[in-house]
């Protein structure tokens, strides 16, 4: 049931050309060229020069960055300590309420 199975093909399907053999001139004609010249390597990647703008660019974007991700994780912890207060608030109302309630009667 786990195992795959493999499917057999046992007459082949579509056009069948038998294998030819290679006369021996066309080998022996082949091997007496000289081989191809090797191109040269492509040079390397050039380097990356930085300017005093592209620095001040980068510092600022990055600053920028920094600033974005600190404000947006700030405002998630804010918010879920709001929620905590709210929810223990609310957990202090309701057992005022079934304790006053309690003591009525």
């Amino acid at each position: 049931m786990f195992r795959p199975k493999v499917p057999t093909n046992p007459a082949p399907t579509g056009i069948v050309t038998p294998l030819t053999t290679v006369p021996a001139a066309i080998v022996q004609q082949a091997q007496d060229q000289a081989p191809m010249p090797v191109a040269p390597a492509a040079p390397a990647r050039p380097t990356v020069q930085l300017t005093p703008g592209s620095v001040v660019a980068l510092v600022g974007s990055g600053t920028a960055v920094v600033l974005v991700v600190g404000a947006v994780l700030v405002s998630m912890l804010l918010a879920v300590a709001i929620t905590g207060a709210s929810l223990a608030i609310c957990a202090l109302v309701i057992r005022s309420l079934i304790t006053a309630e309690h003591k009525r009667r």
